[in-house]
Parts: C-alpha cells; structure tokens; sequence
C-alpha cells in the first residue's frame, strides 16, 4: 500500500513539474495573446527552416523540453510567412529570440546558436 502510494505521488510530481517546463509549439497569434494575458513567460524564435543558425537553435532548445529548470513557451515563428509580425517587432534576421513576461518585452538575442546567451534570454522573463 505505500509503495502504491509512494508511486503515485513521484507520479504527481513528475506531472507537476512538466507543467511547468519548457513547452515548444508552433506561433499563433491567439496563443501568444492568451500568454501574455495570463502574464506568463513567452518567447518568440523567428526559425527558418534554411537557416543553419535556426537549425542549430532548435537542437539547444529541443534539448531542454520538458526541462523544468527551464520554464515557459517557446513560439516558433516560421520567418518566411511572418512578414507583418517581423515588422511589428522589428526582427531584421532569422536567428531572433523575443522574450516577454505577459506583454513586456524582457529580453531580445539574434544569431546566437551557444547555450549559456540563449539560456540567459529565456531567463529573462523570470
């Protein structure tokens, strides 16, 4: 009976933190709004898929999925299509990072493919 009980709450625990772990989806401008409503961390990556430096991005960030040491929603932005929202933002390069806490913008980093820059812009939103 505690082991049932033990397992259930590692269960629960495990699902709790992934909650609240890195979680990638593709951008949509209703789920960016609902974020920033909620004023939870959120962040913008402008990825083509020519891009060498996007690429190299991507294999950072897929490595921390599911991390829960790294919190919030990564947006992924397809470059190419996203001409209104780039200028909006002023995003000049594929490679753009955006981060916001709700609706402030709280870090920015372009064409950075090392781990420790692109880890301390998502931590900006903390």
């Amino acid at each position: 009976m505690k082991t049932i009980q033990l397992l259930a709450g590692l269960a629960l625990s495990v699902a709790a933190s992934l909650a609240f772990a890195l979680d990638i989806q593709p951008y949509s401008p209703e789920t960016l709004a609902a974020k920033q409503k909620a004023g939870e961390a959120v962040a913008l990556h402008f990825h083509a898929d020519w891009c060498p430096t996007c690429r190299a991005q991507e294999k950072v960030f897929n490595g921390w999925k599911g991390d829960a040491a790294v919190p919030g929603t990564l947006l992924i932005v397809n470059y190419d299509k996203e001409r209104e929202l780039k200028r909006q933002l002023g995003v000049r390069t594929q490679s753009t990072v955006i981060v916001y806490k709700g609706s402030k913008e709280t870090g920015r980093l372009a064409g950075e493919t090392d781990p420790a820059p692109l880890r301390a812009v998502l931590d900006s939103a903390k």
